[in-house]
């Protein structure tokens, strides 16, 4: 699994959402602004989250996007997901039947697919939040947070 930049990008943007007091509405220029995002590509990446249930946009003056849930019940996984990043194997081998070895390395790859996929989707959005908090105040920083 290779994390590109949408799923990257997608990540930012809404930990940058979790700041928010009370997950209120932010604006996509807001965000493009603070996490040096561009505010386009930005802005396709909400929609794709807005459709798969995890951001929701408010209209108006006062409007933008917030998170649809709580930062503890988004996981890294669904945003992942969302915005079309795989987490599935490249290649699609079949293993061949006469060749034990064959067999011992695909049940490893599977195993290991797995347990990858398990922890993407045990990884919440307020777990890193809080690494990164952590990660900030252990370099003395201020609290920026531009991931």
């Amino acid at each position: 699994m290779k994390l590109t930049t949408k799923g990257h990008y997608s990540v930012k943007a809404l930990l940058d959402l979790s700041q928010k007091p009370g997950y209120g509405p932010t604006s996509v220029k807001a965000i493009a602004q603070r996490q040096e995002i561009p505010a386009p590509y930005l802005e396709k990446l909400l929609i794709e989250m807005r459709r798969a249930g995890i951001v929701e946009s408010v209209r108006g003056s006062q409007g933008g996007y917030k998170l649809a849930n709580p930062p503890d019940r988004i996981s890294l996984g669904q945003i992942l997901e969302a915005v079309g990043e795989t987490i599935e194997p490249l290649p699609r081998h079949t293993p061949d039947a006469k060749i034990a070895e064959d067999w011992v390395t695909f049940t490893i790859w599977r195993r290991l697919h797995q347990k990858l996929k398990e922890a993407l989707y045990s990884i919440t959005l307020e777990d890193l939040y809080y690494d990164a908090r952590s990660w900030q105040a252990a370099l003395g920083e201020e609290t920026s947070f531009v991931v």
